[in-house]
């Protein structure tokens, strides 16, 4: 399991958590665009990158900055489960956004009680992540670059179902994290995405977005498509990885299928890449 896969549940697992209404400080500072904003998470910092935002951050996590090669001048404010209030402060932001979680509520908190405006999202449904693009489109003065990005997604949507034959839909599993196994349940902009794409969800009997599995359920499940956004060393090949339960339907016709890094599972800014990709992955024949 790589560092990578950790954190990539980990974010997937903060998106989950319900979010608490907008404070009174953060409404009250809304009437203007915010112009020093700290991001505590790297798809909220994705999304401001993508609106063309990038001159508002002060600040970003760690993981951000390490994903971002315009952003590794920029100060950083710790990571999901650490950020530090005394670097956010100091870094005088007038919005600090992020997706909050059991850990952060406190922090949340204390941001607050120092004065600071806070903007908290959710994006885990696909409706929530285009809210949240429009969200901080609309907090820093770029409200048309988010109307056009989200408007941009949708067209995907609609295109790839169109194209998507309803009739044939391959039993996938979408794998987030090998060992312990993580996949995609129901209730995501990941599930919706497989739908529209034209796969039938197996992991959608659970309802958690991103339930952790026994290796006995994939097995009894015996998906005709394995999706492997795993995010293993360079070189790995998951068809071989897997194959080690060759009883697999997945592996005996070879539809193993690595997915490309973050750009699927994120809930960022470039969904209608992410649903193409996904709609491609599930159109690759079986193997000779």
């Amino acid at each position: 399991m790589t560092r990578t896969a950790c954190l990539l549940v980990a974010m997937l697992a903060l998106a989950t958590v319900a979010v608490p209404a907008a404070t009174a400080a953060a409404a009250a500072d809304a009437t203007q665009p915010a112009k020093r904003v700290v991001s505590l998470n790297p798809s909220l910092t994705a999304m401001l990158l993508a609106l063309g935002a990038e001159n508002v951050l002060v600040g970003v996590d760690t993981f951000s900055a390490r994903q971002q090669p315009s952003l590794r001048d920029l100060p950083t404010v710790g990571g999901l489960y650490n950020s530090g209030l005394e670097a956010v402060v100091a870094l005088q932001p007038d919005l600090v956004v992020f997706v909050p979680s059991a850990e952060q509520r406190d922090f949340q908190r204390r941001l607050q009680e120092v004065g600071l405006a806070v903007l908290p999202c959710n994006p885990v449904r696909w409706d929530e992540v285009l809210e949240t693009i429009v969200q901080l489109g609309d907090r820093v003065g770029r409200s048309a670059e988010a109307t056009k990005r989200v408007e941009e997604i949708r067209a995907a949507r609609t295109d790839v179902e169109r194209a998507t034959d309803a009739s044939a839909r391959p039993r996938t599993v979408l794998v987030l994290q090998r060992d312990p196994l993580y996949v995609v349940g129901r209730g995501s902009f990941i599930d919706e995405m497989l739908g529209a794409a034209g796969a039938e969800n197996l992991a959608a009997e659970f309802d958690s977005p991103y339930p952790r599995v026994g290796r006995e359920w994939l097995l009894e499940a015996a998906p005709d498509v394995i999706l492997d956004s795993s995010h293993q060393p360079e070189g790995d090949d998951p068809l071989a990885w897997w194959s080690q339960w060759p009883s697999l339907p997945a592996v005996r016709s070879g539809r193993v299928i690595p997915l490309p890094e973050g750009r699927i599972t994120l809930p960022g800014p470039y969904l209608d890449l992410a649903v193409r990709d996904l709609a491609a992955a599930l159109r690759a024949p079986e193997a000779p």
